[in-house]
């Protein structure tokens, strides 16, 4: 197929594919999806390995928020049946990201809901920052807190701080139908006050929120524009109680789709697997490993992601391998200019590929559906009790949120995964 050797030889030259081929790209057919596969592989390969990041997220404080993005759960108006709570404290937050550590993460993304925060917040992330570095000697950490005021950036990198999260989410042309408290602009200064601050960008989209293929594609070409180090990838968790809780727009080729098309248009960037991947990808999510290079181990910010344990057994049976703590994630090229630029990279890893995730939001609270202070388990540790994965119970205890899907003749189908809420199924209240 022309365009995929066409993508093929851009990708490994880090050369810009034009509009029409990201599109053409979504626009292929399900015969062609493992050639599609296939040819964003090598891009992949290329320039990370077979390695796959692991990253681990941490709600410092869930729901409340002001903001009235209708694709989160924590939004202003939300009837979602989430987790409410305000700041934990460092040495509560601490033993939160141990558990994601304990289980290979090498990047702790610490998410606040809100519009974004005060000076007096600002402090509050700096003494948890610096709890969980003590802690876990060598431990990435990524902020996402909102959007930034002037100076906040750099109090953050002072306090150690690698990176800093905040997602473009969707086109800027729609923007304002998704939400309309704050601007796309204002998204767009906030990762530019990161990067001028030293700290590694992270900024990405949510799929899946009814935009069109255009829109996938201006959003992916504008991050690119703004040239974060890691782009998550999100797919909407349509939670009950929000506005967008009935766009169940996605199916597995979907979602493979755009990852492919990321790929083209990012090829030397942390392509992360974020939120919704297993409500979205289901039994195809190793075929998306050939694509992204990163993906969050466990829970995300108001929503259960699968066991810890089963996303190592996934990465294992696919034929990848966790990402080593020694490793640098990007591409030799990245991280020297970071390391150039803010010195919070190690750039003397050898070229093909490096190590780092912007997460901070990459994916990290880009949208409600994830959540930090679950469970992430792996490597035979054992969790600790608070955060045990309660799957299990979570699917006896009507908490969850059935999702209806819809197969190829228009039948609608529940039985396929059930949105499964943080808290469900534990001693926790959905609102506690």
């Amino acid at each position: 197929m022309d365009l995929l050797n066409t993508l093929v030889d851009k990708g490994l030259r880090r050369e810009l594919p034009t509009r029409e081929e990201a599109l053409a790209v979504l626009a292929t057919s399900d015969d062609e999806l493992l050639d599609v596969v296939t040819a964003a592989g090598k891009v992949r390969r290329q320039w990370f390995g077979r390695r796959v990041k692991l990253n681990y997220l941490v709600n410092l404080k869930s729901g409340l928020c002001p903001e009235d993005c209708s694709y989160c759960s924590q939004r202003l108006g939300s009837k979602a049946g989430i987790l409410k709570y305000t700041w934990l404290k460092p040495d509560e937050a601490s033993k939160a990201a141990a558990a994601g550590v304990a289980g290979g993460a090498k990047r702790v993304c610490l998410v606040a809901s809100g519009r974004g925060p005060t000076d007096r917040d600002v402090d509050r992330v700096s003494k948890t920052i610096e709890a969980i570095k003590e802690e876990n000697e060598g431990i990435e950490v990524c902020a996402c807190l909102g959007l930034l005021t002037d100076g906040q950036a750099d109090r953050l990198r002072s306090a150690g701080a690698d990176a800093y999260n905040h997602n473009l989410n969707t086109s800027e042309e729609t923007y304002g139908a998704i939400t309309t408290t704050h601007t796309y602009a204002d998204r767009v200064e906030t990762v530019q006050q990161a990067q001028a601050a030293g700290l590694s960008a992270c900024s990405g989209l949510i799929a899946g929120m009814g935009e069109s293929d255009k829109d996938l594609v201006d959003v992916v070409f504008a991050l690119r524009d703004l040239d974060p180090d890691s782009v998550p990838v999100n797919f909407l968790i349509p939670f009950e109680g929000t506005p967008l809780a009935k766009e169940w727009n996605l199916t597995p080729q979907r979602c493979l789709r755009i990852l492919a098309m990321v790929r083209f248009v990012c090829p030397d960037v942390e392509v992360r697997l974020a939120g919704g991947r297993e409500v979205h990808l289901r039994s195809m999510q190793p075929l998306a490993l050939h694509l992204v290079n990163s993906i969050f181990l466990g829970d995300y910010l108001t929503s259960e992601g699968q066991a810890g344990q089963t996303d190592l057994d996934m990465i294992a049976d696919a034929g990848f391998e966790v990402e080593g703590a020694g490793t640098t994630t990007l591409p030799r090229h990245r991280a020297d200019a970071l390391a150039g630029g803010c010195g919070t990279q190690d750039a003397s890893a050898g070229s093909g590929c490096g190590s780092h995730e912007a997460s901070g939001a990459g994916g990290c609270g880009s949208h409600g559906g994830g959540g930090g202070c679950g469970p992430c388990g792996g490597h035979g540790e054992q969790v600790p009790a608070a955060v045990a994965n309660t799957e299990a119970e979570a699917d006896t205890t009507g908490e969850n949120v059935p999702v209806a899907r819809t197969d190829v003749g228009g039948v609608a189908r529940t039985d396929l995964v059930a949105v499964r809420r943080r808290g469900a199924g534990t001693d926790l209240a959905p609102n506690a």
